[in-house]
């Protein structure tokens, strides 16, 4: 490698390091290691293979030192010839070796790649919805891709170069001070001139590639927002696309300010090791020559000097940057070990019991429950804030206690932020209770396995959230194994079936991002087929139909009957017509059960219910009024809704 390909490189990786805040532990080196376990073997071929190739690096100018000797002192021309060919088996081994430490180098790298990624990727599947809720998107992404890679060159690029350039470093030096001790210290005078702006121009150049990397988040944060159906549609109604394209303009006029400031800064270090090249080359032909018409060298030691000088300069340029580099490898490593480090707050215990099979009953005893704070469940970088939100540890579920027997059906009722999705969220164990327990057919769901605890539940959210697949693979996301038989029995149950055939391509129909190209209806049947898939024995709903209009509402509210018929439900409503029917209507104020009952009870009480109750009629008695014919919609909503809570009572196998 020359002086102007170390230059480039050196560059590169300076300018792309990022320090360490702190510095690395033997446990942290040991932990990294840990990971480097299974490439081990791969890792010494390679670091041989490169000592190999460094060995040869010093092996050829020698050689041709000696053929230019015996050009000037008239050898014979078989062994002029025998030292090229010689030369030219050693290019040979040097490119197969090359080839070599590259696929090694391949090899190890993406290993390494695969263990990290499956590893942060697992383990984030494991952390509370919490976390998601508070982290952003793509700052875990970036997690999982650029400090993955930036992890990967500490072993792959950093580790074998720092051998590699080692040996070569120590055999030039014996071999040039072999030749001339004097002209070798001569050649390392230029040394600084040559590694100093490196290291002071790769600093600059770290502090414009962040500016950048700055200005590229933010305008990909804004392309993802405005991009995606829901902002586009916020843009259009709200938005000024005026003020919209200005705002993305100025942050790429940024970036392309920075591109022309690095390219400048480049091109004149560059132009000045270039000539630092060239004044290091010229001294040693000087003075080699001088001491050639001297006797005191021959001219194929001149010439192998001055073809040494390149493998003196460029290890030495290298190892200067090496611990920059290796720094910014590992800085990689503590940003992928942060996200390691969370702990899981929900995970299964060892020995964990199966719920028993059968109907299921479900039973909250005097439930409490606080979300946890930010620093138990997410990390100030990944929120891209200075400093984690210190709340949390306030109670929102207060001694909630109830019995939902087999095939019954209850409802949550209350005003919005009562507690309702939250109680509903500690039965599939999203959270788990601080105290108190939840119970599935008698297994405290923190005893449960948690494949037992999924195959027992189903839960249609409010958000029917899809994937942006085909509504196949939304589907078999409840049951992997199903038939298209089943899968057509499922939509068919959903009264989803007669959409989905008239699809261009039926089953393999891709629903959009969030399933933006199927209404709002179509959505939420389509998660309730996935439940139905599913075959649970104890449902929750949250919510279901709060934002959809009457017709739709009707429509799932049958889809719903399906899905409740003889399993145990836990019902979060919105309106209050749906859930008549209902076996118990807990009222829920301040995170705690102030009402328990059914309609007419709860109505004749005179409580809570009973206001709530008095609100909706009137804003539905106002909007028939108005001939909106909400009341008509609802009616039919509530027959559906009766006719689901009365399916509930019958207990039959799943």
């Amino acid at each position: 490698m020359d002086m102007e390909t170390t230059a480039w490189h050196s560059l590169h990786h300076v300018a792309n390091a990022r320090q360490s805040s702190k510095p690395l532990s033997a446990a942290a080196l040991r932990r990294i290691w840990r990971f480097a376990d299974v490439s081990r073997p791969k890792l010494a071929q390679y670091l041989v293979v490169s000592v190999l190739a460094a060995a040869l690096a010093v092996l050829t100018p020698v050689l041709a030192g000696r053929v230019v000797e015996a050009i000037v002192s008239g050898g014979t021309t078989g062994f002029v010839a025998g030292l090229a060919g010689l030369i030219a088996v050693i290019a040979l081994v040097e490119a197969g070796l090359g080839l070599l430490a590259r696929w090694l180098s391949a090899s190890l790298g993406e290993n390494l790649i695969l263990r990290l990624r499956t590893v942060v990727y697992d383990h984030v599947q494991r952390l509370p919805v919490a976390f998601f809720t508070r982290t952003r998107t793509g700052a875990l992404v970036s997690r999982l891709n650029n400090d993955v890679i930036g992890a990967q060159r500490a072993f792959s690029d950093t580790l074998s170069g720092v051998v590699g350039n080692v040996v070569t470093l120590a055999l030039t030096l014996a071999v040039m001070i072999g030749f001339s001790w004097r002209i070798t210290l001569l050649a390392l005078v230029l040394l600084p001139v040559f590694v100093v702006p490196a290291r002071r121009m790769g600093s600059r150049l770290a502090s414009l590639e962040l500016e950048a990397a700055g200005h590229n988040a933010a305008m990909g944060d804004r392309m993802t927002e405005r991009f995606s159906a829901p902002g586009a549609t916020l843009v259009k109604l709200f938005g000024r696309p005026e003020r919209e394209s200005a705002e993305f303009a100025d942050r790429a006029r940024r970036v392309r300010d920075i591109g022309v400031r690095k390219a400048m800064a480049t091109t004149v270090f560059m132009t000045a090791l270039t000539l630092v090249s060239a004044l290091a080359t010229a001294l040693v032909y000087g003075l080699g020559g001088y001491s050639a018409l001297r006797g005191e060298l021959d001219a194929g030691s001149v010439v192998s000097l001055a073809l040494l000088l390149t493998r003196l300069y460029a290890p030495l340029t290298a190892l200067a940057n090496a611990r920059v580099e290796m720094m910014s490898a590992l800085v990689s490593f503590e940003r992928v070990f942060e996200v390691l480090d969370l702990e899981p707050l929900v995970a299964e215990k060892p020995g964990a019991v199966a719920i028993p099979d059968g109907p299921a009953a479900v039973e909250f005893r005097d439930v409490r429950f606080s979300y946890p704070a930010a620093d138990k469940v997410s990390l100030a970088s990944l929120e891209e804030v200075a400093v984690l939100d210190s709340r949390g540890g306030e109670e929102v579920v207060r001694g909630v206690s109830f019995t939902a027997e087999p095939g019954q059906l209850v409802a949550l009722v209350g005003s919005s932020g009562a507690g309702k999705s939250t109680i509903a969220s500690l039965l599939p164990r999203l959270h788990d209770v601080d105290s108190g327990a939840v119970l599935v057919s008698g297994v405290d769901v923190r005893d449960a396995t948690s494949a037992s605890l999924r195959e027992s539940l189903g839960v249609v959210t409010q958000d029917g959230h899809l994937f942006h697949e085909s509504v196949r693979d939304n589907l078999l996301l409840a049951a992997p194994g199903a038939s298209d038989e089943q899968l057509w029995d499922a939509l068919r149950r959903a009264r989803l079936d007669g959409l989905v055939a008239s699809l261009p391509e039926g089953l393999d129909t891709v629903v959009g991002e969030r399933g933006y190209r199927l209404s709002g209806g179509e959505r939420q049947r389509l998660t309730i087929a996935r439940v139905l898939l599913a075959r649970p024995r104890v449902v929750v709903l949250d919510e279901a139909t709060a934002h959809l209009d009457s017709t739709s509402e009707a429509q799932v509210q049958e889809a719903l009957g399906e899905a409740l018929a003889g399993r145990t439900a836990l019902v979060i409503a919105h309106r209050l017509s749906t859930i008549r029917s209902a076996d118990v209507i807990l009222v829920v104020e301040g995170g705690q059960v102030v009402e328990r009952g059914t309609h007419a009870e709860l109505l004749a009480a005179g409580g809570r219910y009973e206001q709530l109750h008095r609100t909706q009629f009137a804003e539905e008695a106002a909007g028939e009024a108005a001939g909106s014919g909400r009341a008509g919609a609802s009616g039919t909503a509530g027959t559906s809704g009766a006719a689901g809570g009365g399916a509930g009572r019958a207990v039959v196998a799943p």
